[in-house]
């Protein structure tokens, strides 16, 4: 099976690329999603958690999402065992999800952290969707409700761009000046015809 990797920065606009992709019938992992479904219906990660964030992190069987967010941005220590917690489950639910489309000329794996979190070395190809600094910070703001400072935040947590783009196959530029569906189309050209 063909493992597209998918990511950039945050606010970039990966979520918008990876609907462009599945409108071409190519089945859509993203990474974020399923950690937080496996966050809310997975006792063992729940309690794994717990002892990380304090019992407040778990309220009536949810996450407490805000709660782990503020706790742990800013703080390489503590997001690295939030990320040792999460990641293992996460890899294996994707592998299982990939069984489940076997049939698929490639799938795509979208995670914000792909690079960071080892993810990219499962990977066949690499995409970095790429947008201007401000254009990123902008749509976080409004998409989160959070202020300029907590996004900036969460960009530091993030590799730089020049180091992901060094390590990827594929690059799309999201600033509303270059066409989403022309950049998509013609990767997605490329990939069934080097694996056809």
């Amino acid at each position: 099976m063909i493992v597209i990797g998918l990511t950039g920065g945050i606010g970039a606009g990966k979520t918008t690329v990876s609907r462009l992709f599945a409108l071409l019938n190519i089945p859509i992992y993203i990474a974020d999603d399923r950690a937080k479904r496996i966050l809310d219906i997975d006792g063992e990660v729940q309690n794994k958690i717990k002892t990380l964030f304090g019992e407040n992190s778990i309220v009536n069987g949810t996450v407490n999402r805000k709660l782990i967010a503020r706790e742990s941005f800013g703080y390489p220590k503590i997001l690295e065992q939030l990320n040792a917690i999460i990641h293992p489950v996460v890899s294996t639910d994707f592998e299982k999800w990939k069984t489940d489309n076997i049939s698929a000329p490639y799938v795509v794996k979208e995670a914000a952290i792909l690079f960071e979190s080892g993810s990219h070395f499962g990977c066949d190809k690499i995409i970095l969707v790429s947008a201007p600094l401000e254009t990123r910070i902008d749509r976080v703001m409004k998409r989160d409700v959070i202020s300029k400072s907590e996004v900036e935040s969460r960009i530091n947590n993030q590799w730089a761009e020049d180091k992901k783009k060094a390590l990827s196959d594929f690059f799309i530029r999201n600033d509303e000046e270059n066409s989403l569906i022309s950049q998509v189309m013609k990767i997605h050209k490329k990939i069934l015809n080097e694996n056809s």
